[in-house]
Order: structure tokens, then sequence, then C-alpha cells
């Protein structure tokens, strides 16, 4: 599904001579292509959401170097790339659905404590893959895991 929508995409930024937009679908298809080639087989969608998260992630940690080397253009042009990118990902999980995720993974991994803290992210993590970002779940996760024992 996906690669046939990068393909899609890909001819229309070539006829509108989207450049920006081209260079960021070729190094996307160069990255999926390069996870299928290492593991064997075509990605399921889960690890194509997971390589246009870690696009992403690349560059949300790129720009800020960029501005404090006092790179502007190149910050710009990662923000370019980075909208593009976000706009393959599903819509991304609000507050409350994700403390409703968190809670039902607390209960799915039997969590009492922070030590369970994995157990949790392990039943959690696939349900908000390319939806969240992994680091706001894990903040969630250790705020809502203080809570129980609190409680």
């Amino acid at each position: 599904m996906y690669s046939d929508r990068f393909l899609l995409e890909q001819q229309q930024a070539m006829k509108e001579g989207d450049k920006t937009r081209l260079s960021v679908l070729r190094l996307l298809r160069a990255a999926i292509k390069n996870r299928e080639v290492e593991k064997g087989r075509p990605l399921e969608e889960a690890e194509v959401i997971q390589a246009i998260t870690s696009a992403c992630k690349q560059r949300k940690d790129a720009i800020p170097q960029y501005l404090q080397g006092g790179r502007v253009d190149l910050a710009e042009k990662e923000e370019a790339e980075l909208k593009i990118l976000e706009g393959f990902l599903p819509p991304q999980m609000s507050e409350e659905e994700l403390a409703g995720k968190i809670e039902e993974a607390i209960v799915a991994a039997a969590a009492a404590s922070l030590k369970d803290m994995g157990k949790v992210m392990a039943h959690l993590m696939p349900q908000v893959l390319g939806r969240m970002d992994g680091k706001i779940a894990s903040e969630k996760v250790k705020e809502a895991l203080l809570r129980i024992r609190q409680e």
C-alpha cells in the first residue's frame, strides 16, 4: 500500500517539478528498500511507519543543530522535509486517547510499579507507532506508573 503511494507521489512531484518533495520521497523509498533487503522480505505497514518515523526523528534532531551552527537555510530545508514526511504518518493521537491506551497497557501488563515500565511500553508502542512520539509516550507512562505507586 505505502510503496504504491510513494511511487505515485514521486511521479506527481516529478511532474510538478517539486524538487524537495521528490528528494524526500526518493530518500524514503531508498530507506524502505534498504530495510527490505536487510530483512529479506517486503516490510509490513508498521515497519514502513517506523522507517518514516525514523526519518522524521533525524530531521527533528538536525534542525536545532543547524540553527545552533547558524545555518538557517539548512534548518528550513529540514523543516520542509519534515513536513512532507509527517504527511505520510497516521493522524497524531490526542492526549486523551493516549491516556486511555496507557491505562489499557498498564492493565494488560499487570503493572504495579515503575519497574514494569518496559512491559507497559511493549504493550503500548505497537498501538501508538507513528501516531505519537515515543519519548512523549514514555514520559506519560512513567507519570501514570508513579501515580499508581502513590495510590
